[in-house]
C-alpha cells in the first residue's frame, strides 16, 4: 500500500497495491495489523472501527460538511466502491496550525484510493459520476446530539468545488446541509486540546 501523508497534518491518501491479470483485479482494501502499523508510522495512535456506512448519491449531490463533537468525534475511511467523488475535509482542530484550511482529493471506484480522516476534521464530498456508491468507516458510532455541520460554500474556508463538472447545475443539498452555520456562526466546533 502506498501511503502518502497530505499537507494538513494527519491526513493520509491511501492507494492499495493492485494484482490485475486478463479476469479482472483484487487488491486489499483494508488489513487490520498493515492498517495499526501505518497510523503508527504516522504517529496516529490506532482505533478500531465501529461503524461502516454506505452512501448512494448521484452527480451533483453535495454531503456535507459533517463532522462530531467530543466525545463522540469520529475519524473515518473513506473510499468510492462505484462512481467517483471530490472528497474534501477541512481541518477544525482549534490548536492545529492548519485549523480552517481545506483538501480535497478525487476518490473512485477506478483509482482504489482511500482518504483518512482522523477526528478533528469536517469532511464532505460532492459526486461527480452519475451516480457514486462510498463507504466509510468510522471510529465512533453516530450521535444525532453531537453531529455538527458547516456550510459546504462558506467564503472563508472557500473551498474549490469542481463545480464546472456540473454543466452549470447548482450542487443538490440535503435541507440540513443547505441550513448549516458558517465556521464563524458555528461556535467552538471542537475543545482545545490541553
Amino acid at each position: 500500500m502506498n501511503v502518502q501523508p497530505l499537507a494538513l497534518d494527519g491526513l493520509l491518501l491511501l492507494t492499495p497495491e493492485l494484482f490485475a491479470d486478463a479476469r479482472g483485479c483484487l487488491f486489499e482494501s483494508w488489513n487490520q495489523r498493515r492498517w495499526h502499523r501505518t497510523l503508527q508510522d504516522h504517529g496516529q495512535e490506532p482505533a478500531p472501527f465501529v461503524q461502516e456506512n454506505h452512501s448512494c448519491s448521484k452527480r451533483g449531490v453535495l454531503r456535507g460538511l459533517h463532522y462530531q463533537l467530543p466525545p463522540h468525534a469520529q475519524a473515518k475511511l473513506v473510499r468510492v466502491v462505484q462512481g467517483e467523488i471530490f472528497d474534501v475535509a477541512v481541518d477544525l482542530r482549534p490548536r492545529s496550525p492548519t485549523h480552517g484550511r481545506w483538501i480535497g482529493v478525487v476518490l473512485s471506484a477506478g483509482n482504489h484510493r482511500q482518504l483518512w480522516l482522523p477526528a478533528g476534521f469536517a469532511h464532505g464530498f460532492l459526486c461527480l459520476s452519475e451516480t457514486a456508491e462510498v463507504l466509510y468507516r468510522t471510529t465512533a458510532f453516530w450521535d444525532r446530539a453531537s453531529e455538527r455541520a458547516l456550510r459546504w460554500d462558506d467564503p472563508a474556508l472557500a473551498i474549490d468545488w469542481p463545480l464546472a463538472r456540473l454543466a452549470g447545475a447548482r450542487p443538490l443539498l440535503s435541507p440540513k446541509d443547505a441550513q448549516a452555520p458558517l465556521l464563524s456562526e458555528a461556535g467552538e466546533v471542537l475543545p482545545s486540546r490541553p
